[in-house]
């Protein structure tokens, strides 16, 4: 027989775009528009949102198709009236709808404008977008409808700079027209024919030339051509649908692979959009989702992120709870358990359990939902910390389908163990479509199959379906090709299920057999997210801290009876911090406007912070001084240290307020000589230009850089990567650096002075010797365009591999590149400190701000190799944010010869929590952990307010140990608990009295400690 099949698939190919699909909705009626746009702000910008009852009270003039609307950013209100035919047509065959075009430029929803639909009460109909645009009338009915529209501009296509990423610089020409306004009838017969004509066409396409089966639904689609009258579609669509009942009708395989579909709509928190409008987004699509589970009865659907929740029960309460409803018919169904999506390479230890804590613990209380999977389809990455984390939070499951960007190694499993750094396992699932935005679509089903890694042994996976990013989510078509492949031959298998229905299957089906991953699960692509947006950065890693501080000192204060527990502020300040590490704007991957607003929220954060702080010292020193030293304590004070760790030459009790005199806080310990820097521990050399060229640790008698080397060397490269500006930064940035060089001379307080400029900027460094550390604080007025800025320090070590703090502990790395998945890993994440040693000997590097890191081999004069540690301080991407880190930046380092972990640890705690000094008396230790190593993390009233003491802590060094944990207070009872600190079988609480410990490599313990009422 003759090959016709190209010849039938473009017949139908034209037929469908040309006759089909357009005959589905027929105009019947005018529909009348009015419209309302929101004035200017009095500054000139466009004008924010308003609530409906201002904009049913507005004004409304006449519009009609073709008319122009929408500053970007701006809101414009039409008022949509008319009536419907009272018998438009049969109603078995045709159901009336409104079609409201607002002028879409493509068909991808959550990019550009978007609408929701108001009853006149303000209640909510639905959202409107590229791929949702009909409003559900009635025969008869008068239409009295109020449509708020946003005119979110789209950014991009491509990576080209835009000024549309703040509404300070954004267009204020409208950017749309109003293309399609009209009542119509839904044809339910050509609205069927083309949902056939989809799922088959694809099903065929995706089947192999020789597939029998391919060539049957062929010749099934020319017959159903044949009986369609181009002419007449309407008339004739039954009949053209009769001729593929038989091939609709063939079950599936009994080998078929089987899908869990579920109903999903990623919503960026903020991304391409500020998060004002993240909060319109989800009232849009949960509107589209609830009238879909309104008027159908298969759809389930599955929403991550507490704070996006929340942001609908305060914003659309009514809405929430038509929501509410259909949780507790278990068919929108919460997942996820945390605060946002997060990311999780960067997110401290303490606020990555609070993402989990926070979230889990609203759901809960607002729903009655425990949730047990992990929701985290879209984040850069996934730290070797989680498993553990997620599983002290209850959780039992893991989604993501990120690594599946890979550009270099493709994961080997889809449905595997996660082990984490303290040997924790979670039962993890990639999906293997490869997308959080399915469609259902043949090809993305048949992708799904052929693409699964674990196929002979496990038979299933998931896909979320829905339009995603900027939301949308499901559409009847979607549920439409769902039905038709829930057995259909040639295709996988698709059911409607809940997340944890899926889990529940698979662990059983495969989870003996599972492998197992150890380690983090990092992502070959986005490693600019560790840098860019530095701003972003620091503000959360300044916040971080704060509130340790804040928690710690409250507590301390409220159990003396000084000041109440500032709970309400806390949890406020909490959601702020936790909002801004979406991962989206913690990783400086959006707009100007969100890290704009990131910025001003830090500040704002900053100073609650600080006044809670200064609050809780002021009255601890302050009673102190009362009682033990009275009239004389203005002669001295105390050094408030928030650390678990002291550092060399600091010298305090850690988490206590230690005794200081006021005539030591200006003496030196270093004083240069020329060029030179030396103390009883350390003697540095800096060259004429300003670069560190020898380390002398006296207290060993080493030279801490190789022959030839340097420290606080600043290197520029090329930042111009093949897409995704922000995101990105691509390996060959290596093939181009310049060394820069300055000018030195003596400053202040025993320290050296550098500066420098270089391109469009210039940069100081100050050079300090603190104890065994050498302190550098370098600040750069950054000016630079796609260039990328990088702090480099040489050291004498020979080895193969670093340590990164992560949350909680450390990852060990290779520094060589043996294989394709060592050389991938060119630039890593790490917290505070990394760390390199050979022979017992090791240096770190740390600092208080920065994230982006790479350490390398290279030869050394006179044999062996050594390791070069550098920062990465700064990108000057353009896209999405044309004027990305533009400014002033200071950032702090600390290079510390023979460092171990615990010597690391300490100088990054020391950056990161200077001390405070008050005038006033000292208080003695919180808690004090003796007899082993273990770092208190977190010091907190319980969150229930009994009054309880949490206190978090863990095994730093990943080695086992035993520790007495002894508090300043009275304890009648000491409960092990996990994250939302409720209780466990112990584990590590191998005694109460005293307190003892017994940790694994890693692990992470919270105890409850109940007040004594005595």
């Amino acid at each position: 027989m003759h090959d016709r099949g190209k010849e039938i698939e473009d017949r139908l190919g034209r037929v469908m775009e040309e006759r089909v699909r357009p005959a589905i909705h027929h105009g019947i009626a005018d529909l009348r528009v009015e419209v309302w746009h929101v004035p200017p702000s009095p500054d000139g910008t466009v004008g924010e949102p308003v609530a409906f009852d201002v904009a049913r009270a507005a004004t409304y003039a006449p519009a009609s198709v073709g008319d122009r609307w929408g500053p970007a950013w701006g809101t414009s209100w039409f008022h949509l009236a008319g009536t419907v035919p009272a018998d438009p047509a049969t109603t078995d065959v045709a159901t009336p709808e409104i079609v409201f075009d607002l002028g879409w430029s493509t068909r991808r929803p959550g990019m550009q404008a978007e609408a929701l639909v108001h009853r006149p009460d303000g209640s909510v109909v639905k959202g409107l977008n590229p791929q949702n645009s009909w409003i559900a009338v009635t025969p008869g009915e008068e239409i009295d409808l109020y449509v708020e529209a946003a005119a979110n501009p789209t950014i991009g296509p491509g990576y080209t700079p835009t000024r549309e990423g703040d509404r300070d610089t954004s267009t204020r020409e409208p950017l749309y027209r109003i293309s399609r306004a009209e009542i119509c009838t839904r044809n339910v017969d050509v609205f069927e024919l083309n949902a056939d004509v989809d799922v088959l066409d694809g099903l065929q396409r995706s089947l192999g030339e020789g597939d029998a089966r391919r060539w049957e639904i062929r010749y099934a689609l020319e017959r159903a051509a044949e009986a369609l009258d181009p002419h007449d579609v309407v008339g004739t669509a039954a009949a053209a649908r009769a001729e593929l009942a038989d091939v609709l009708a063939r079950p599936a395989h009994a080998s078929a692979h089987r899908i869990t579909a579920i109903g999903h709509a990623h919503i960026d928190s903020a991304w391409l959009w500020p998060v004002r409008e993240t909060v319109r987004k989800v009232s849009r699509t949960v509107a589209n989702v609830t009238h879909l589970l309104d008027t159908t009865d298969d759809l389930r659907h599955c929403m991550s992120s507490a704070q996006q929740w929340e942001w609908l029960e305060e914003s659309r309460p009514e809405l929430f709870e038509r929501v509410r409803g259909h949780v507790e018919t278990g068919r929108f169904i919460p997942v996820g358990g945390m605060w946002v999506e997060s990311d999780t390479n960067m997110v401290g230890g303490e606020a990555m359990a609070r993402q989990f804590v926070m979230g889990k613990q609203w759901f809960i209380d607002k729903l009655g939902v425990d949730c047990e999977e992990v929701w985290l389809p879209d984040s850069f990455g996934y730290t070797a910390a989680l498993p553990q984390i997620v599983k002290l939070a209850g959780f039992r499951w893991f989604l993501t389908q990120k690594i599946s960007w890979n550009t270099v190694n493709k994961f080997p499993h889809h449905t595997f163990w996660w082990e984490g750094i303290d040997g924790t396992r979670v039962f993890t699932h990639f999906p293997p479509a490869d997308t959080y935005n399915g469609t259902l679509a043949a090809s993305q089903l048949a992708h799904t199959a052929s693409n699964f890694r674990d196929k002979g042994i496990a038979t299933r996976s998931l896909i979320p379906f829905g339009h995603g990013d900027g939301g949308g989510g499901p559409t009847r078509d979607m549920l439409s090709r769902a039905r038709r492949t829930a057995s259909l031959e040639g295709s996988p298998q698709v059911a409607i299920e809940s997340p944890a229905e899926f889990f529940t299957a698979a662990e059983g089906e495969y989870g003996a057999a599972a492998p197992v991953w150890s380690g983090e699960l990092y992502l070959e692509i986005h490693r600019g997210t560790y840098t860019s947006q530095a701003r972003t950065k620091q503000g959360n890693r300044r916040s971080e801290h704060l509130l340790r501080e804040a928690e710690l000192w409250s507590t301390y204060a409220d159990l003396l009876g000084l000041v109440d527990y500032p709970y309400d502020e806390l949890r406020a300040i909490w959601k702020t911090v936790l909002l801004q590490q979406f991962h989206d704007i913690l990783p400086g991957s959006s707009i100007a406007w969100v890290h704009r607003e990131a910025e001003l929220e830090y500040a704002r954060v900053a100073g609650e912070l600080e006044a809670i702080i200064e609050r809780a010292i002021s009255a601890l020193a302050g009673a102190e001084a009362g009682s033990e030293t009275g009239s004389g304590a203005g002669s001295d004070g105390a050094v408030f240290d928030a650390s678990p760790v002291a550092f060399l030459g600091r010298g305090l009790d850690t988490l206590a307020g230690a005794r200081y005199s006021t005539n030591e806080r200006k003496r030196s310990t270093t004083e240069p000589e020329g060029s030179v820097l030396e103390n009883e521990h350390l003697r540095v050399e800096v060259d004429e230009s300003g670069v560190i060229r020898s380390i002398r640790d006296l207290d060993v008698g080493r030279e801490v850089l190789p022959p030839g080397g340097a420290a606080n060397l600043l290197q520029i490269h090329p930042d111009f990567p093949n897409k995704w500006d922000a995101w990105d930064l691509d390996r060959f940035y290596r093939n181009q650096v310049t060394d820069l060089a300055g000018s030195v001379s003596a400053g202040t307080d025993g320290s050296l002075e550098v500066h420098g400029a270089f391109g469009e900027s210039t940069y100081t460094q100050v050079i300090t010797l603190v104890g065994g550390r050498v302190d550098i604080e370098t600040t750069v007025d950054w000016h630079e365009r796609e260039k990328v800025l990088k702090l480099a320090f040489d050291t004498d070590v020979h080895t193969d591999r670093a340590r990164y703090e992560t949350q909680f502990g450390h990852v060990t790395r290779p520094t060589h590149e043996n294989t394709t998945w060592d050389a991938a890993r060119f630039e890593v994440c790490a917290h505070r400190w990394v760390q390199v040693e050979d022979g017992g000997y090791g240096v770190a590097v740390a600092n208080d701000s920065t994230y982006g890191h790479d350490v390398t081999r290279h030869p050394r004069t006179g044999g062996g190799t050594f390791s070069t540690v550098r920062q990465t301080l700064l990108r000057a991407p353009r896209y999405p944010d044309p004027e990305t880190d533009q400014g002033r930046h200071t950032f702090r380092s600390s290079l510390v010869p023979g460092a171990g972990v615990a010597e690391a640890a300490a100088a990054g705690y020391a950056l990161n929590l200077p001390v405070r000094r008050v005038v006033g008396a000292s208080v003695p230790p919180l808690v004090t952990v003796s007899g082993g190593t273990a770092y208190v993390e977190c010091v907190k009233l319980a969150e229930d307010r009994s009054g309880d003491v949490v206190v978090r802590l863990y095994e730093p060094l990943g080695a086992r140990t035993t520790v007495t944990l002894t508090p300043a207070f009275e304890a009648s009872a000491v409960t092990e608990v996990d994250l939302l600190e409720r209780p466990l079988q112990n584990d590590a609480l191998a005694a109460t009295e005293p307190i003892t410990l017994t940790l694994r490599p890693f692990q992470i313990v919270t105890l409850r400690l109940a007040r004594s009422t005595g």
